[in-house]
């Protein structure tokens, strides 16, 4: 049986049951947040954030003469 349950993410109480989620997650999976693959205003799309880390990983290895 498949149970869909909305937690509030921003909510202490929904942080820490999706961190216990999270730690045993057998048998759990997350649904994706909207059908139309929009993300929700504050996060970043899978392509903005590998660019925001390869910049600030080239900037880091710039500043400590790695790169």
């Amino acid at each position: 049986m498949i149970h869909t349950v909305y937690i509030d993410d921003e909510d202490v109480d929904g942080m820490k049951l999706l961190k216990e989620i999270r730690l045993n997650s057998h048998g759990i999976r997350f649904a994706p947040l909207k059908a139309n693959n929009v993300s929700p205003e504050g996060y970043m799309t899978v392509e903005e954030f590998r660019t925001e880390a390869k910049e600030s990983l080239t900037k880091i290895l710039n500043e400590h003469g790695i790169c």
